[in-house]
């Protein structure tokens, strides 16, 4: 009995047949957003790169000729200079005070918002009203309609009550710019954390009050951790914006009396110093401390994209 073998017949593997296909495929899905892409990196990658080019020179827009390259001296510069080591430590502090405030101002209206009561809607609209204001014109109103102490609200209201008729935005400047960005940027925090509150899992909460726990243990031990995330990409999201905050530095204290934050330093080098060199090192120093922020700010995004996933 001979033993016969026969050879497979040759196929062609369906995953290498496919293939082409797929990529033609891929290709085609992609097809309309590369003009997007194309776009998106004219006007923001192509004048970054310049900006970090820029910054290795020593360029006076006054003296043209005179630019010659300097190395990395226009960030040592930077973080050595009296003046502007000044308005990092405002930039800090004006970031920590506005987020930390506007937080648990937030939490507090977020938790009114999560209870039923008659108007509910209208009292909402009102309270997203101030983040929906241009930053100029908030600033402006907070100038001109609260702050002046001639006519301002707040000093019409102390003369009713017989009290003092102080300047604020020169007495204090600097909490003077906070209270209008914690004003703007409280509804901001006031959603995230709504959109929190509103994903608790509901009969958790109601056995909880079934064991007779009350409603400072329940938020404690129940709403809080639930609110962390939420908290937390709050903090990351206000801080990326606050950190780039021009407007109400620039309308008003035009960074004076100790208020200038590092994007109005940059706008001082760049417009009123011309220093190019200096303005763009600076500029890309906000720009690398942003990215740092929003590369946390979308790992927490990410975390509660995945905890919902896991939750349907």
């Amino acid at each position: 009995m001979t033993a016969t073998t026969m050879a497979p017949p040759a196929t062609t593997p369906v995953s290498t047949a496919r293939r082409p296909s797929n990529r033609l495929r891929a290709w085609a899905t992609r097809a309309p957003l590369l003009p997007a892409l194309v776009f998106m990196i004219v006007v923001t990658q192509l004048p970054f790169v310049a900006t970090v080019v820029i910054s290795f020179f020593d360029w006076n827009s006054l003296y043209p000729k005179a630019r010659h390259f300097t190395g990395v001296d226009n960030y040592q510069e930077v973080l050595t200079d009296a003046d502007l080591r000044h308005s990092v430590w405002t930039t800090i502090l004006l970031t920590v005070t506005v987020v930390l405030v506007s937080l648990v101002l937030g939490l507090l209206l977020a938790l009114l918002l999560d209870r039923r009561f008659k108007g509910r809607g209208v009292v909402r609209t009102l309270l997203i009203a101030p983040f929906l204001v241009v930053p100029v014109a908030a600033a402006l109103l907070w100038k001109h309609v609260l702050y002046n102490p001639e006519y301002g609200l707040l000093n019409g209201l102390l003369h009713y009550v017989g009290g003092p008729q102080p300047d604020w935005i020169s007495n204090t400047p600097l909490l003077a710019v906070e209270a209008s960005l914690v004003w703007q940027w409280t509804p901001f925090m006031m959603l995230i954390l709504l959109a929190g509150l509103q994903s608790r899992d509901q009969q958790q909460m109601e056995a909880a009050r079934v064991d007779g726990a009350s409603d400072w243990q329940i938020f404690r031990y129940l709403t809080l951790p639930h609110l962390r995330r939420y908290l937390e990409l709050g903090a990351l999201l206000g801080s990326i914006y606050i950190v780039q905050n021009f407007d109400a530095v620039f309308t008003i204290t035009s960074g004076g009396l100790g208020t200038a934050n590092l994007p109005y330093t940059v706008y001082q080098s760049f417009y009123q110093a011309h220093e190019n060199g200096l303005a763009s090192a600076a500029g890309v120093l906000v720009v690398i401390g942003s990215i740092i922020i929003a590369t946390f700010a979308l790992r927490v995004v990410s975390s509660l994209f995945r905890e919902e996933a896991g939750r349907a």
